[in-house]
């Protein structure tokens, strides 16, 4: 099915684009309003009909039984209202509705329901929509009316019982309404959803039709999936991206779209110069006690040991409080234990007069009932929190991790491991999306020489830049099953600003 997507600032624009792509034979499937004015979705009128023609062709005709002869008008009368049977049902339905953007909903809803008549009560002649609109009435109109009671003056009626309806035909009436009602709004529901379902799948096929023709379009998609960047983001962004840019401007324009939608600290202090009390938290194995070693250093060289304070709450692994104190003692600075929520408060307020107070905590899995305890321990005040990322993980761990640590407030973190990631876009694609500010980067074990401010254009170009060949990158003839579903949400919510 040839479908192809127009977008202009106007709708009689956008109809006067399909009418030239297709000609007096368009057909609109779907309009919507966008940021940039009127999106259309069409097709030919002529792939509509060859597909009702090969349903009609498939069908098979009924068989005749014999019948008496009869007369010259009556036999007429039989001939033309076999004529008017032998005509496809859909066809007269599709000249009856136009097919509008409205029209082809009602079309798809009526030939729903014809299936399923057809289905359970066997084959019978369809009814148009003005037909089902004149027999739709209301359940209490089609409810028998209760017959009147004649008197009869000769015999002698009982006044101490008044006549009432019995209350059983009463409640069985009300069942059947409620079921009836029920029944029609599960029918609503399916059909809404195909509706979506509908809408969803055109928009997709216009859209990779679209990004087919434009060969820049294609191959930007197709570098950012290898990327590691998620389809969903994609999207949203060369869905943007306009149409009168060369190939090297339009790599110019993705790269800034991303360095300005990953959020860095670069304009203001760094961490280890701006000082207060933060929490390493994160999953376990990321690096928080290293991390928290090379904070603590820097900010040792620049405001000396005495600035600094050490904690762990790390009771579970063993020698962690251990390693914790050899790179204190390595610093001059005394690292402390704390075992539960009153003795956090007590050291915090000990090193209140400190520069910076870092706080190692227990590596938990996101999905660990002990991941609640141990944050309930750090709901105090004047605590940040900041989330360790491994840059090695998967792009569907990484949201795992963000989706279970995310607080309310400012969203802070920290990417680790970036030198043993091969691909760093499933990270940067998990913070551009859960909108999480980036303080700083790890790249080694070096304390604290493998420290790095996060510089967004840095990381945007290291993770655009072609890795070797892997099993897992997608060919351009399997961009279909990764972009099966569009992005509504994050352009609903604003999250890509392009």
């Amino acid at each position: 099915m040839n479908i192809k997507r127009f977008t202009a600032p106007t709708s009689r624009e956008a109809l006067a684009k399909a009418r030239m792509a297709f000609g007096e034979g368009t057909l609109i499937l779907s309009n919507r309003p966008t940021a940039n004015g009127v999106e259309v979705v069409a097709t030919a009128e002529d792939t509509l009909s060859a597909l009702d023609g090969s349903a009609g062709a498939s069908s098979n005709p009924p068989l005749l039984a014999p019948t008496p002869a009869r007369s010259a008008p009556q036999r007429a009368s039989q001939a033309a209202a076999a004529s008017t049977l032998g005509r496809n049902a859909v066809e007269e339905d599709t000249e009856q509705l136009a097919m509008s953007t409205l029209s082809f909903q009602d079309y798809v809803r009526e030939r729903m329901l014809r299936r399923r008549h057809e289905a359970l009560n066997g084959p019978a002649e369809p009814q148009t929509l003005s037909e089902r609109s004149r027999d739709q009435e209301p359940e209490r109109e089609r409810m028998p009316a209760p017959a009147v009671v004649r008197h009869n003056p000769l015999r002698s009626i009982p006044m101490d019982i008044p006549p009432e309806p019995p209350r059983r035909r009463q409640e069985a009436a009300s069942a059947h309404l409620a079921q009836s009602n029920n029944n029609q709004q599960s029918v609503m529901n399916e059909l809404h959803a195909m509706r979506e379902l509908i809408e969803d799948r055109f928009n997709t096929m216009a859209w990779l039709g679209q990004a087919r023709q434009n060969p820049i379009q294609s191959n930007l998609m197709l570098k950012m999936i290898r990327a590691g960047y998620s389809p969903s983001l994609a999207r949203a962004v060369l869905e943007r991206m306009p149409e009168d840019l060369s190939a090297a401007e339009s790599v110019r324009w993705l790269m800034e779209v991303l360095e300005r939608n990953l959020k860095t600290d670069l304009a203001e202090p760094p961490l280890y110069e701006q000082g207060g009390i933060f929490a390493m938290v994160g999953s376990t194995g990321v690096g928080k006690t290293t991390t928290t070693a090379k904070l603590a250093a820097l900010c040792a060289r620049i405001h000396g040991p005495g600035s600094v304070g050490l904690i762990t709450l790390d009771t579970y692994r063993v020698g962690a409080h251990e390693q914790l104190r050899s790179y204190g003692r390595m610093l001059g600075i005394v690292a402390h234990l704390a075992h539960d929520r009153a003795a956090l408060q007590d050291l915090l307020g000990l090193l209140s007069g400190k520069k910076m107070v870092l706080i190692d905590t227990t590596g938990v899995a996101p999905r660990d009932p002990r991941k609640r305890d141990m944050l309930d321990v750090l709901d105090l005040p004047h605590v940040n929190r900041l989330l360790v990322l491994n840059a090695g993980c998967h792009g569907d761990t990484l949201d795992d991790v963000l989706t279970a640590f995310k607080t309310e407030g400012s969203q802070q973190a920290i990417l680790s491991k970036v030198d043993e990631a091969v691909k760093l876009g499933p990270a940067i694609d998990a913070l551009i999306r859960h909108q999480m500010v980036l303080r700083g980067v790890t790249n080694g074990q070096r304390v604290p020489e493998d420290w790095e401010r996060a510089d967004a254009h840095k990381l945007i170009s290291t993770s655009m830049r072609a890795p070797a060949k892997s099993a897992f990158d997608p060919k351009a003839t399997d961009l279909n099953f990764f972009f099966s579903h569009s992005p509504d949400t994050m352009n609903e919510r604003g999250l890509v600003d392009a």
